[in-house]
């Protein structure tokens, strides 16, 4: 009897070691995955503050660092991967590389004509002066900066000249922009790689006045051209009729002094010729004279 019933005891330990065994390693599991999510949550943070530490610049592009208890930093960051302090410092990207732009200005010629022109610029700006076109100007400096200046510019340069010179000196005022607003534009720290007219064009009135002036100048060709003709035709016809008389003239002086020997011989050559003429044809037959001969004729 005892040993049936230290059966169950022996059970009740078994059953108790599998039970204290199972809970040790749900213990042991749970330590490790608390590990796990501890490891992982540092991994996270750090990753987080290298992220927010690093910054890249990409090719053709420089930055410009903003402290919080600093302000702008005077160093111009370069391409590549850098580093900084999160939430302190901040990056501001600028791009370094040509950039176009047109710009359209309406103003006056020196004549009073309204003229359109389309300026284009490929504009950058100086690498050095960032940190004060960032601080003085901003990030959108080429808004700010080159209408304002391209327009004083234009209006200075335009109205020095006519409304025709614009045409024909058309490079001059080119150069003469180009030079005006690369200086201009040095003081805002911009450098202007082309300055170039890409277009121009008038008022109505001044279109419809060279319009005007176009046909006028083509009918005045033509009415010359008719005149030249005429008076080409007018001594055409001088030179012939002094060559007849000179022909007619030189006639009577033979008549003169040949007689009727120059007629003779005149007529002489004209009968030469007829009978060269009519020995070409097929149609002639000649009868030598003084000779009977018998055509078989058709009766």
């Amino acid at each position: 009897m005892r040993r049936k019933a230290g059966i169950p005891c022996a059970l009740r330990r078994v059953r108790w070691r599998s039970q204290t065994s199972k809970k040790a390693e749900a213990a042991a599991m749970a330590k490790l995955f608390e590990s796990i999510g501890k490891l992982g949550l540092a991994l996270a943070i750090g990753g987080g503050v290298v992220n927010s530490a690093l910054f890249n610049v990409d090719a053709g592009h420089r930055a410009v660092i903003f402290d919080r208890f600093r302000g702008v930093q005077d160093d111009v960051v370069g391409e590549g991967t850098h580093f900084l302090i999160p939430w302190v410092q901040k990056p501001v990207i600028f791009d370094c590389r040509s950039r176009p732009r047109n710009v359209p200005v309406i103003t006056g010629s020196k004549d009073l004509q309204n003229v359109n022109i389309t300026l284009r610029i490929l504009f950058r700006p100086v690498t050095n002066q960032l940190p004060r076109i960032f601080t003085s100007i901003g990030e959108d400096y080429d808004e700010r900066v080159l209408p304002s200046i391209t327009t004083e510019v234009l209006k200075a340069v335009v109205a020095r000249f006519d409304a025709g010179e614009l045409i024909t000196q058309r490079e001059l005022v080119s150069r003469q922009v180009s030079e005006d607003l690369t200086e201009r534009a040095s003081t805002f720290g911009l450098i202007l790689d082309d300055v170039s007219l890409t277009h121009l064009t008038f008022g109505k009135e001044f279109t419809e006045a060279v319009e005007m002036k176009q046909v006028a100048q083509q009918e005045a060709e033509r009415a010359r051209f008719v005149v030249e003709k005429a008076e080409q035709q007018k001594q055409a016809a001088i030179i012939s009729a002094e060559g007849d008389s000179q022909a007619a003239l030189l006639i009577a002086n033979s008549l003169m002094d040949a007689g009727d020997g120059l007629v003779e011989l005149r007529k002489l050559e004209a009968a030469e010729d007829i009978a060269f003429q009519l020995s070409r044809s097929r149609n002639v037959t000649y009868l030598p004279s003084g000779q009977g001969t018998l055509l078989q004729l058709p009766q």
